[in-house]
């Protein structure tokens, strides 16, 4: 699962992704409301950890504008301990639940593990496009019914692919994507999972699955964007 944690206490921000981590969350992060929002609309995510006094742009200004948009995506904010004020903001702009400065980071994990499952009894758990479904639990790609392996760089690709159909996705959004810790990206990796998914998706060349769009990057054809 993918957590986003836009906190801009860079120690307490590095805390936080460390505890995740350790759990095996993959985790976004960011010490910017702008590009945390950004984040959020342009990632898919499973949970957002967000601060509340953010510079750019508000957590209560993330929050408002993503449930604005028909966001569901579950919110634990963090907030000072003296600020009760911001308790009640952050709650009626949507967000989920609360944690209180300072905290220990076995409440946090519990708290979002809480976000999560509550979140797991209405969450969409298949993505299908055409012939193509994914399992969004347990990050099985199917073709026609049948399981087809791909590795995990694979399926973060397809998943992203498919949520974009409606758009060309350029080399650099996918490399940001996979690789938004490695500064050292090539978009040479990009083309060689672009080719290899497309032999395990379409086999006898039929299908056409992933369109390459020239200088604008790749489309996911499958998906009905009428």
């Amino acid at each position: 699962m993918r957590i986003l944690v836009i906190e801009d206490e860079l120690n307490l921000q590095a805390d936080i992704r460390t505890a995740l981590e350790a759990e095996s969350y993959y985790v976004d992060s960011s010490a910017d409301g702008k590009e945390g929002y950004y984040f959020a609309n342009e990632y898919p995510h499973d949970a957002a950890i967000i601060d509340i006094g953010l510079p750019g742009m508000s957590g209560i200004e993330i929050i408002r504008a993503l449930r604005e948009q028909g966001s569901t995506l579950p919110v634990l904010i963090l907030t000072a301990r003296s600020r009760w004020q911001e308790k009640v903001e952050g709650l009626e702009a949507g967000a989920d639940d609360y944690l209180v400065k300072p905290f220990q980071m076995e409440e946090l994990l519990a708290r979002v593990k809480a976000l999560l499952r509550r979140a797991s009894g209405t969450a969409t758990t298949e993505l299908r496009c055409g012939s193509i479904s994914l399992n969004l639990g347990t990050q099985q790609v199917s073709l026609d019914e049948k399981a087809i392996e791909v590795t995990a760089f694979e399926y973060k690709m397809l998943e992203y692919l498919m949520r974009h159909s409606h758009e060309a996705v350029s080399k650099t959004r996918l490399s940001d994507y996979l690789y938004p810790h490695d500064d050292d990206r090539d978009s040479n990796v990009i083309e060689v999972l672009i080719g290899r998914l497309r032999k395990k998706l379409d086999p006898a060349g039929t299908l056409k699955p992933i369109e390459t769009l020239r200088n604008r990057g790749y489309r996911f054809t499958l998906c009905d964007n009428n």
